[in-house]
């Protein structure tokens, strides 16, 4: 009676585990950085972005376009932002929450360790 009584619990709870949804695999918040267009600075934002594939940032994938600056951390994971596309070349790690850099990190993709 027990062996049959712990399979059925065991079968209930594996229902249980296969039927939730899967939480997606992001980072929850902001993203900002800025960048240089036509002699301007724009502030451009990542909302809840993907965690763990590499982004590259449409607004500065052209390499004759000045790369992106000073960003702003405010999502709940780590972001590394690296000088050239496909998270390659230097990487600057920013901290969850309120990791930020300056106007001398430059970067062109972001991965958030999500």
């Amino acid at each position: 009676m027990r062996f049959r009584t712990s399979l059925a619990a065991a079968l209930g709870a594996l229902a249980l585990v296969v039927t939730l949804p899967t939480s997606a695999n992001a980072a929850t918040g902001e993203f900002a950085f800025t960048y240089e267009r036509d002699g301007k600075t724009i502030e451009a934002k990542l909302k809840d972005p993907e965690g763990g594939e590499c982004i590259n940032l449409d607004q500065v994938s052209d390499p004759s376009t000045t790369p992106a600056n000073n960003p702003r951390n405010r999502t709940n994971s780590i972001a590394t932002v690296f000088s050239d596309l496909d998270c390659d070349g230097d990487a600057a790690p920013l901290k969850a929450h309120s990791g930020y850099g300056n106007g001398s990190v430059i970067f062109r993709s972001v991965i958030f360790d999500q």
